[in-house]
């Protein structure tokens, strides 16, 4: 028996059947074959690849198989060179160990820099191609590839001879119909309709004869799904091979989208590739899956891979973040003068879409991605093979760019082919799930140099992934890299009228202008954002042991769900990448460092709602808060690393600075307090002359305690986003007392210097300018304050960014109280909740089972044996024996009981004695001097990487 490939034009053997009655003759491979991907999954027998064997050689010198048993690969297409490494196939006459006739083969480790050989191993046997003979020639403008042989009669038992298939069987249906009078299954050339999904006048989604006249693709803008087709006509019925077991389709893309593009001629523009996967992604390599890279005749180097994580996102974040990755790859193209780079360069760079889930995808976005020959609806399938299928996997390299507008751009706008590989996962298995995908599935195949890290929405700029990558070009210690993330704010800055998006613009850039660039002098950056982040992919590798980074990271995976992590590692693990950085910088036996770029940005939107907001610094605030005591109680880590006796030292003071910026966060719900009851209180001087302001003090210290309380039943009883007009009123609440602390500060500091000048003359001494700066008073508020406040803005001139400035520091003094009340009580008193908090889990609807009605009785199942009645006991007693972790109430109450304390025991006054004492006036100081001094610290760094960077640059 015969199954018929649509692929090869004729009928081939199928394993486990009767072979034809007469073998095929041997056709020559006399001369190098270029790469044919489409009979990879469908040859007659399963061939050899690099990843049937799971051995491999690495070394100088390339080891030639035997000649007598793999033919002459001195002038056979096996025999490949190239710039960097060796290629080896070991295909002789009459044998094909890899679809294609003798394709080279491309050692999955090679390091680019010297060079490498990848062998198959010496006993084994060659695989004979389709209908018993070799591969055959194949090019991309000719017949589909033919083997030669005698026709053996039948439908089902026969293959065909010479270019044209002969008579196909009348019955077989083919994609967009086939006329068996044609010649060959793919029918004449054009005019003549052509099969698939449609073309010029033909089948399929139809067509239309060319391009009409004063067409606009700029302006075409479609809404909706994808139309669906009568299943008649839609689907069709044909066999395909199994590729090592694995389902691997090449489907061709519509001719509509061709006639956007200027490059018809590789296969690579004219057909997509569909992989299902069935597996783990841990084991994506070991079930001898592949990606196209790897395949071509001379595989791809591939310089950079950059994952664009998804799970509902609408069409337009998406086109804002895809257009914006093929406009950066589109300038590494334009650098002609580059060693790396040049025309070519889109061929070193994948794109990766990892989507979350199939089922949540948004349907327009999946649109954009069918519209760029992407993706093609009808396809995937759920199970191969009686496997489920947990991954469908899309490759394919576009021609065409979609904007956040909605606008098709192609080569006339300098759009240069992007390689993209769409990796549709079956279920919602979250972020860092994806993240496997890109780093344990494709990695390992790609062996790529740079990983870039990117979220779905948010916009590189135009050469920011240059940028980044050239970091790594020029600094080989450096394992990690990230840039500046801008706050979204809109067309003429219309966001900033929103202060919550003002406020947290403000914080983004005085993050990136003082925090980022000090951490990047002493080595070690605390967190680079997942939505704008790359890797040396060898630093992030595990070692011999299987311990590192990469380990370290995927813990928090099923973290979440297991039974034995207690709620500390859990919430931890809701900034993994603060614990992938921390185990990058302490790697055993290495030296990477982490390095700020402040030249490469990328913009993203902020929350702009209160519960989204909330939800978002729950989750960021837990996490780094547990993450920074995971570092700091294992430092030690730094010294089984190979960093040198300076980068140590300086690692060591940026722990002091990382603790005390730790307790001074721990102690800030008390500070806030205390600050505003010392200000409020300190007016109530009769020298003021201010009657009456007691009343009026002590009614705003009352309601800041109340609304600290209504933050805490909040918190503890109800979601954000169902609380969401309590929490605003308590937001503007605190902004107001936030005003009033401002103006007791400015009260305060005029009435003192106005009391010491009358002092000073009525003693016959006359007042200056420096008596000022010695009054107590004046120098404990002012110079704290504006010293604090002049870093900002010193800091922001030397970064040439001082627009923020501007716009947004007086909605972040306003908002400043409200971070620490509203979001660092809800944030302490939800430790419990370890989920993201901006996606719902996902339930099966069916987990109990169902019992399905017949007759009078229903259909049940229950365990019934005594060992799975025993089982589900002792799970039960096992539960019972080990106590629940009591870390909530253990962190919640200790934090509130230490603030209340602290409160106590400054603003305590014994008998007879003014709340302005002493204690309180020095705790003040203590307080505002120790803001001021963290922000000169930030300054001193930000100033030395100003001018390393200058000087580097």
């Amino acid at each position: 028996m015969a199954g018929y490939d649509p692929y090869a034009g004729h009928y081939a053997h199928l394993p486990g059947t009767t072979p034809p009655p007469q073998p095929h003759p041997v056709h020559s491979l006399a001369q190098p074959q270029p790469y044919d991907d489409r009979a990879d999954p469908l040859l007659s027998q399963p061939p050899q690849d690099p990843f049937a064997t799971p051995s491999y050689q690495l070394r100088d010198e390339p080891t030639w198989p035997n000649p007598a048993a793999t033919g002459d690969l001195a002038d056979g297409p096996g025999h490949h060179h190239h710039q960097g490494g060796t290629f080896v196939g070991g295909v002789g006459a009459g044998t094909s160990l890899y679809p294609g006739g003798g394709r080279g083969q491309y050692h999955p480790y090679d390091n680019h820099q010297q060079n490498m050989s990848y062998d198959y191993l010496q006993n084994q046997q060659p695989q004979q191609g389709p209908g018993g003979g070799g591969g055959g020639t194949y090019d991309d403008d000719q017949a589909p590839l033919l083997s030669h042989g005698q026709q053996q009669g039948g439908p089902l038992g026969w293959s065909t001879s010479g270019p044209a298939p002969g008579q196909a069987d009348p019955s077989l249906q083919l994609p967009g119909g086939f006329d068996p009078t044609q010649q060959g299954p793919y029918g004449p050339p054009p005019p003549q309709p052509s099969p698939g999904f449609g073309g010029p006048a033909g089948p399929g989604f139809g067509g239309q004869q060319g391009p009409q006249q004063g067409y606009d693709d700029d302006a075409v803008v479609r809404y909706g799904r994808i139309p669906q087709r009568q299943p008649r006509r839609y689907k069709t019925v044909k066999r395909v091979q199994l590729y090592h077991g694995n389902l691997v389709l090449d489907c061709q893309v519509p001719p509509k989208l061709l006639e956007r593009c200027p490059r018809k001629d590789d296969r690579e523009f004219t057909h997509m590739r569909y992989t299902a996967a069935t597996c783990d992604p841990d084991e994506f390599l070991n079930e001898q899956y592949a990606l196209r890279q790897i395949l071509y005749q001379t595989p791809r180097r591939t310089e950079l891979f950059i994952v664009l994580t998804m799970y509902n996102e609408d069409e337009v974040l998406f086109c804002r973040t895809m257009h914006g990755v093929m406009k950066n790859i589109q300038h590494l193209c334009e650098r002609n003068r580059s060693k790396i780079w040049g025309a070519d360069g889109w061929k070193k760079v994948v794109v990766c879409v990892v989507s979350d889930g199939r089922a949540k995808i948004n349907a327009r976005t999946l649109s954009v991605l069918a519209a760029m020959g992407v993706y093609q609806d009808g396809v995937a399938k759920n199970v191969v093979a009686g496997k489920p299928v947990t991954a469908h996997i899309y490759e394919y390299t576009t021609q065409i760019s979609i904007d956040p507008e909605l606008k098709f751009k192609s080569a006339e706008r300098g759009i240069v082919p992007v390689q993209i590989i769409f990796c549709l996962k079956e279920k919602n298995a979250k972020k860092i799930n994806s993240h496997r995908w890109f780093f344990n599935a494709f990695g390992p195949i790609l062996q790529p140099n740079v990983c870039i890290l990117l979220d779905v929405g948010t916009q590189p700029g135009p050469t920011s992934l240059y940028k980044l990558w050239k970091v790594f070009d020029l600094n080989s210690n450096v394992g990690g890299a990230c840039g500046e993330i801008v706050a979204l704010k809109g067309k003429y800055f219309r966001n900033l009228i929103n202060p919550i998006v003002a406020a947290q613009n403000f914080e983004y850039k005085m993050s990136n202008i003082l925090d980022k660039p000090l951490e990047s002098v002493f080595g070690y950056i605390t967190v680079l954002p997942g939505a704008f982040s790359a890797y040396r992919y060898i630093a992030l590798q595990n070692n011999a042991q299987g311990e590192g980074p990469l380990k370290e990271y995927f813990k928090g995976e099923t973290l979440h769900h297991s039974v034995d992590a207690d709620l500390w590692t859990k919430n931890m693990y809701l900034a993994e990448d603060r614990i992938l950085c921390w185990e990058l910088v302490a790697k055993r036996g290495s030296a990477w460092v982490l390095h700020y770029q402040r030249s490469a940005y990328a913009v993203t939107d902020v929350p702009d709602r209160v519960p989204d907001l909330i939800a978002q610094r729950r989750r960021w605030l837990n996490g780094s808060f547990f993450a920074g005591i995971h570092s700091t109680y294992h430092f030690g880590y730094i010294y089984r690393s190979d960093h040198s006796f300076m980068r140590k030292l300086w690692l060591h003071v940026e722990l002091f600075y990382q603790t005390y910026n730790m307790l001074f966060a721990w102690f800030s719900l008390g500070n806030w307090y205390i600050i505003m009851y010392i200000l409020t209180t300190s007016m109530e001087d009769a020298s003021f002359g201010l009657k009456g302001i007691h009343y009026f003090n002590r009614v705003v210290q009352y309601y800041y305690v109340a609304l600290l309380l209504c933050c805490f039943i909040l918190a503890l009883g109800n979601r954000p986003q169902g609380s969401h007009g309590f929490y605003l009123i308590i937001i503007i609440s605190f902004a107001l007392i936030m005003v009033y602390m401002l103006v007791a500060a400015g009260v305060i500091t005029y009435y003192s210097v106005v009391n010491a000048k009358d002092a000073i003359e009525a003693n016959g001494g006359k007042f200056s300018i420096g008596d000022v700066f010695t009054n107590t008073t004046f120098r404990n508020i002012v110079i704290s304050l504006l010293s604090t406040y002049a870093l900002y803005l010193i800091s922001s001139l030397i970064f040439f960014d001082p627009a923020h400035m501007i716009t947004s520091f007086f909605q972040y003094l306003l908002f400043s109280p409200a971070m620490t009340n509203c979001i660092m009580v809800y944030a302490f008193s939800n430790l419990q909740d370890v989920t993201w908090g901006n996606r719902p889990e996902e339930k099966p609807s069916t987990d109990l089972g169902i019992a399905p009605v017949k007759g009078d009785g229903v259909d049940v199942a229950v365990p019934s044996t005594d060992q799975d009645i025993n089982a589900a006991y002792d799970d039960a007693v096992h539960v019972l024996a080990n106590k629940p972790p009591p870390e909530v109430k253990t962190v919640l109450l200790a934090w509130t009981l230490t603030n209340g304390g602290l409160v106590a025991g400054i603003l305590s006054t014994s008998a007879g004695s003014s709340v302005t004492s002493t204690q309180s006036n020095v705790y003040m100081a203590f307080l505002l001097y120790s803001v001021a001094g963290l922000a000169a610290i930030r300054f001193l760094g930000s100033t030395f990487y100003s001018i390393v960077w200058v000087f580097a640059r």
